[in-house]
């Protein structure tokens, strides 16, 4: 004879009751706490402030250019025209040049210049006001080329000291973009105006007693 079946006890109303009360109020906990601050930004218990969850939904509603107005110095707009030039000059052995490319303060270049072998090299900048005393150095050395993202801290020359210390001729070659309005070429112990390429000279204003670097300083 075989034995009846089993079968478990059905949940009991009660206990159904309960446990659909208890997800409720779980349900409910989590929409108040974390699903409207996060994603609506409302805020009934002051707790999404505590948390951070309200930035998010603040973030989710910013604009294309809120956004962008976080970053700083990704965009600087200039009044200064923009302009393309290019230089190229050959150097003898132990020959040097300055030049100088006269820029207001703020205003940008990005550059590269190089040679045919390495040179010596200074990287400085002379003020109209002050004069050579507040002269400032950006970088110093021997290289074959060179290139960045130049920003004239002050009003006045910004450029470049080159050297030739080998026995060859060196060629020169010097490629820039940026707020300048002309250049000058220092050599001889004479400055030389140069009008940059495709453009009308200007008057160059020079700091007081320039003077071209010693050679024998590069």
């Amino acid at each position: 004879m075989n034995p009846e079946p089993t079968h478990a006890a059905p949940a009991s109303r009660r206990k159904i009751i309960i446990a659909t009360i208890v997800a409720l109020v779980i349900a409910g906990v989590a929409l108040v706490f974390f699903i409207l601050p996060a994603e609506r930004g409302i805020d009934l218990t002051g707790s999404g402030q505590s948390t951070g969850l309200t930035n998010l939904a603040e973030a989710g509603e910013m604009t294309e250019l809120e956004r962008g107005a976080l970053r700083e110095g990704v965009l600087t707009t200039s009044a200064q025209t923009m302009h393309m030039d290019r230089w190229e000059r050959e150097l003898a052995p132990y020959e040097a040049v300055e030049f100088k490319y006269t820029m207001e303060q703020g205003q940008p270049m990005v550059f590269t210049w190089r040679a045919s072998a390495p040179v010596n090299y200074d990287m400085h900048s002379h003020p109209f006001e002050g004069g050579e005393e507040l002269t400032e150095s950006y970088g110093v050395g021997a290289a074959p080329a060179m290139q960045g993202l130049y920003v004239a801290p002050f009003t006045g020359i910004h450029g470049w000291y080159w050297q030739n210390r080998t026995l060859d001729n060196v060629t020169l070659t010097l490629e820039a973009t940026g707020g300048f309005t002309n250049s000058t070429i220092f050599e001889g112990g004479m400055p030389q105006e140069r009008p940059i390429s495709g453009e009308e000279g200007e008057p160059s204003r020079l700091p007081e007693s320039h003077q071209m670097q010693d050679p024998g300083e590069g």
